[in-house]
């Protein structure tokens, strides 16, 4: 049987598209997942649609505007009673007990604000150690890494390092990135725990 593509055009997906679909699925009615890097409230929206009544996000940013901004994202869908807003950096992960299905880190500054105030690598490989050590079997930690900017490279240079370090009997670590464009797109980090 053939396939006509004719009327639909067939694109590959963005790296956001992409790390949303990592997360789809993983994560399940019920579970409890995390936002690292809330920043405007689309990946906690995602999040709170696939945990549902029953789950619970955590969703965290050092930016007051970001947790605001989140929060009305998540009003304006009535699912503000799905996510629990943490006004705190990341590495506050460390302080969370429960088990985890997953966890997403969008990296960088937030879009359409102080572009001096960026992820750092020592406070972000902190915290992605945080989310792992809660990490259950199955379970995927994705690292949204941007490049781009003032510091991105030493970043993604310290999360790269730590990544090739993980045991390969724990975790299973994949970059999915686009090779051929010039202006430094951003890539994924997906750290599955078996």
């Amino acid at each position: 049987m053939s396939v006509n593509n004719t009327d639909k055009k067939v694109r590959l997906p963005r790296i956001t598209e992409m790390a949303h679909r990592l997360l789809a699925e993983r994560v399940r009615a019920g579970d409890t997942v995390i936002d690292a890097t809330a920043g405007n409230g689309h990946d906690t929206l995602f999040l709170a649609k696939l945990v549902g009544d029953t789950g619970r996000v955590h969703a965290y940013d050092v930016q007051n505007s970001a947790i605001r901004a989140t929060e009305v994202r998540l009003e304006s869908v009535g699912y503000k009673d799905r996510v629990e807003l943490h006004h705190a950096s990341h590495t506050d992960i460390a302080e969370r007990e429960e088990p985890i299905q997953a966890a997403i880190f969008n990296l960088g500054y937030l879009p359409g604000s102080d572009k001096q105030i960026i992820t750092q690598a020592d406070s972000t490989l902190e915290a992605v150690q945080s989310a792992l050590s809660r990490l259950m079997s199955g379970g995927i930690v994705l690292l949204v890494v941007y490049v781009g900017h003032a510091g991105g490279e030493k970043e993604a240079e310290a999360l790269e390092r730590y990544a090739r370090t993980l045991s390969t009997h724990e975790y299973l670590v994949l970059k999915y990135e686009y090779i051929n464009p010039d202006n430094r797109p951003p890539y994924i980090l997906a750290i599955e725990k078996k």
